[in-house]
This record gives C-alpha cells, structure tokens and sequence, in this order.
C-alpha cells in the first residue's frame, strides 16, 4: 500500500511554514526513492500544532507537530511513515486533548478529507443530508431546520427555518441562495477553515436551502482577502457541477440549483447582509433600510435566503442525523454546536466546536491554557470588533446567545481575541470608535458622524481634557449609536466601547492619577 501523507494547505497552516514543510517531505521522499501520496488536506483547527502533519498507517492515522523542514529528515530516520516516534510525535490525532474534547458535528471532515474529492467526502458521510432532502417535500425540510433550533452563526443568532419558510411562501419567479462568507470580524476564521478545508459541506448544504425554498441560483460572496478560499471555493464547485450535484438537475432529481463565488472588495460593512446584496449586483456596499426584507426583496429584487457559511454548513448533519440529533446539543434556546476560535494573547489558539453551554472561563482558562505570556488574563473581546469586552468577574458566563445579551455582550460569530493585563482598554474602546468611523459605509448619521466624533472624544479623555465631562459625552453618543444606527456596525460599536468603561474603569482615568495607582 502507497503511504499517505497529510499536509495542511488552508492559509493558516500556509503561514506557519506548512509548504516549506511540504517541499522538504517531497524532497525527502525523491531522495530515499520512497513512493508516497502527499494529500493537502485542510486544518483540524489546532493552530498552536500547525503544520501537523499526518501519516496514514495500518493502526490508524498518526500525527507530527508543529513541524519543521528541519525535522523532516530526523521524522523520515525514525520511521514516520509507519507512525514511528519523534519529538514531535503526537500520536492519534482524534486523542489530542485540544480535538478530543471538542463535538465535531459541522467540523467532523475538516483536517480528516481531501478537500476536493468527493468520493472522500461521500466516504465521511457527505451527501447523505442532500439524499434524505431530495425525498422530503421543500415544507419538510424547512420544519426539519426550523425543529433543529439552528439559529444564524454570523452574528445575530435569527432563527434559520424561519428565514428559509418566509422564502419558500414568498412568490417569485425567481428565487437565490446568498452565502455571507465576508468573514471580516477580528480573531475569526471558522469560514475560512470549512472553505478551504471541506467546501462540499457548504455546497451541500446550499443546494438543500435551494431545494427547500425554491431558489435555483446561489452566490458565495467571499472577502478579497482569502485567495485561498477562493482557489478551493471555485474547484470544488467545478467538481461538484461534473458531478451532477449541481447542474439542471440535482443528483439525478427534478430540482435544479447551481452557484457562483463571488470575489468582495475589502469593506467590513459588506457583511452585513443588505450591504452584501448592493455589492453583489456592482454597487457601492452600502447598508438599505428595511422593510423590505431580502427574504422578501432581496438580490436583483428577488426572494433571497441570506445566510452565514457556517449556518449553510450545519444543515447537512440536520437533515443527515435528523433535527432531534441536533437540537439534542446546546441549552436553552441556543440549539447545536458552535465553531468558537479562540485567538489573540493565547496558548493554546484554534478552532474549538462545542455544543452551547460552556463557560467563558473553561474556554480560556482551560481550553485556552491562559495567556501566551504566561501574564493573567485582563479582558476577552468575544463577537469581533463590535463585541464588548469581558473582565475574569463575568468568566461564569455561558456561551448562549441569551446569557451573553443579558450580560450586555454578544457571541457574533463567536471568535474570542484574549488580552493580557497589560492591554489599554481606552485605547482599545478608541480603536473600536475608530474603526467604525473607518469602515462605516456612511448612509447613517449616527453611525458615520457618532464614530468620529467619538474619537475625538476619547482622545480629550486621553489628554485629560475635562474626563468627567468627556466620558459622560461618550456614554450619550454610544446610547445614539446603538439605538440610531441603520445597521449593526454604528449599532453593536457601544458594546467595545461601553464595555471597556464599564469593567475597566481605572484606565480611563487622567494620566497622573493612573500612575499613582500603579
């Protein structure tokens, strides 16, 4: 049997080294006249083990890292191919701590297949949830979604069957399948990680949205800044069109559905949703006012389900396992698993799928390992750029949508950047005020003047011009913003902002009085 060898190509592993490591096993492999297959599979998420490399043998996969060319030929001498031991023996990877504790359910493929075949994505169980679509009527997958308790990933947490039944009742003569991949949030990369590491799940699971609401065209709209994701994106859809998975009709069924990918040009604010919709039909990505909702009159005016990649991605294991499965997972009205990343000032950084429920403290403390610096844990921003900042007091938290709001925060698409106890947290609350003035697409006055004049606020807090004053000014732009703003980028950037005043209050006082309390 030919050895199989296993190199991550997603861009996270990509910029730890993994090509070098790639070129060297090659290298290696010609040298010795060893025959070997090298697969570039995706990541498993364990980013603190990339390149982990995988070699197949006759006990099961074992896996080697975080590699370098420089260990290849040591790895080669002992015996790697047969799963001999090296320093950076890790053994089976399933029994890692960081993957073991983890409840794979939308991840389960990823690191495990070759990205662009499908035989090994139909051998891990893909395509099953598509098959027991094609023999339900279009109102009995959407119930079966509805039951599940899937709610929107990308941020907002909107129940998915609902989205998907307000398509399917609305009429059209034409209908499509959006997938919001403009995955722009800070210390995220979960949609990354699905595209480049298993895009069929995401096509599967369009295709079955296509069916249960009528649409026949779908667009994967993508941020400029993953050409990776793109690349695989675009090639995997080619195989899944030569496949008959896509096409006029869908694995031989009545039903039609094909797809696009779409390329965005860099603005934040095109992930909001009705942004995307004006960037995808060659506008400025500017936010609309609803009503009309894009469920309503969405892309080219027509009825539109707008989802986020990892939503389009959990439906497959619904409609394989069933919505009980699924529900079965999470507490309250947060329902399934859900892909936290977990990044910034961290030991142990990666993706970690769980099902809703776990504490904020477990997840950085004991599945983060803490700080990288060894220093204590100041702040966690959860939910990207616009996601409040919690102190070690509110650590108790659940991660459910409903815990975190009621703490005035948000999960978003759940990426948590951590923060050691030498972080400013006025700098961070200015940065956020910053980047909102930035990024704001400027239709609302809340959001585009609120934004810059809060930086210039804060600045005055900074030199300790009036804070008193200042910061009460701040507090009365941020209840503006949030309650004013058309959209969610001048509406969710008092979370930061109010956060980091609330729960850190010494660093927003005058210079000398900060010293003196050092």
């Amino acid at each position: 049997m030919i050895p199989r060898i296993y190199i991550p190509g997603d861009s996270g592993a990509l910029a730890l080294g993994a090509e070098k490591v790639a070129k060297a096993i090659a290298g290696e492999l010609a040298e010795r006249g060893i025959e070997a297959k090298i697969v570039r599979n995706g990541s498993r998420g364990a980013y603190f083990l990339e390149p982990m490399v995988e070699v197949a043998t006759a006990n099961g996969r074992v896996a080697y890292g975080p590699v370098k060319p420089s260990d290849v030929k040591s790895l080669f001498d002992g015996g790697f191919l047969t799963g001999g031991h090296h320093k950076r023996w890790l053994g089976t990877p399933d029994k890692i701590p960081f993957l073991a504790k983890q409840t794979r359910l939308t991840f389960a493929r990823c690191g495990v297949t070759d990205p662009l075949s499908l035989e090994s994505y139909k051998k891990h169980g893909g395509l099953n949830g598509l098959t027991n679509a094609l023999a339900l009527t279009p109102a009995d997958i959407v119930a079966q979604v509805t039951e599940s308790g899937l709610r929107g990933r990308g941020g907002a947490g909107f129940p998915t069957g609902i989205k998907w039944k307000t398509v399917l009742d609305t009429a059209g003569d034409r209908k499509y399948i959006v997938c919001n991949a403009d995955e722009g949030d800070s210390g995220t990369f979960a949609d990354r990680m699905i595209m480049e590491g298993d895009p069929f799940v995401l096509i599967e699971g369009m295709t079955i949205a296509g069916i249960a609401t009528g649409a026949t065209k779908g667009f994967v709209y993508v941020r400029s800044e993953y050409p990776h994701a793109v690349a695989v994106m675009n090639k995997a859809v080619e195989v899944a069109r030569k496949a008959g998975v896509l096409g006029a009709s869908v694995l031989g069924s009545p039903y039609a559905f094909d797809m696009e990918i779409r390329v965005g040009a860099g603005a934040y604010v095109c992930g909001e949703e009705t942004a995307l919709l004006d960037s995808l039909e060659g506008k400025r990505g500017m936010v609309r006012a609803k009503p009309p909702l894009p469920a309503h009159k969405g892309l080219f005016g027509k009825p539109t389900v707008i989802n986020n990649v990892i939503s389009l991605a959990s439906v497959p294991i619904i409609m394989d396992k069933g919505a009980a499965f699924y529900k079965d997972f999470g507490m309250g009205r947060s329902r399934g698993t859900i892909p936290i990343q977990i990044a910034g000032n961290v030991k142990y950084a990666g993706l970690f799928e769980a099902a809703f429920g776990m504490t904020l403290g477990e997840i950085i403390d004991d599945i983060g390992g803490g700080t990288a610096t060894g220093r204590p844990v100041k702040a966690v921003q959860v939910g990207g750029p616009l996601g409040a900042y919690f102190p070690r007091a509110l650590f108790d938290t659940r991660f459910d949508y409903e815990a975190f709001a009621a703490k005035d925060g948000l999960i978003g698409h759940a990426g948590i950047v951590v923060f050691d106890d030498t972080a400013d947290m006025l700098k961070q609350a200015r940065f956020a005020m910053e980047f909102c003035a930035i990024e704001s697409c400027g239709k609302c006055t809340p959001c585009r003047i609120g934004s810059t004049r809060g930086v210039e606020t804060i600045d005055r807090i900074v030199a300790g011009i009036e804070p008193e004053k200042n910061l009460a000014l701040v507090t009365d732009l941020c209840n503006t913003m949030k309650f004013g703003s058309l959209c969610a980028l001048g509406g969710f950037t008092p979370y930061p902002v109010m956060s980091s005043i609330t729960h850190f209050p010494d660093d927003f006082k005058p210079a000398p009085v900060r010293v003196a309390a050092e």
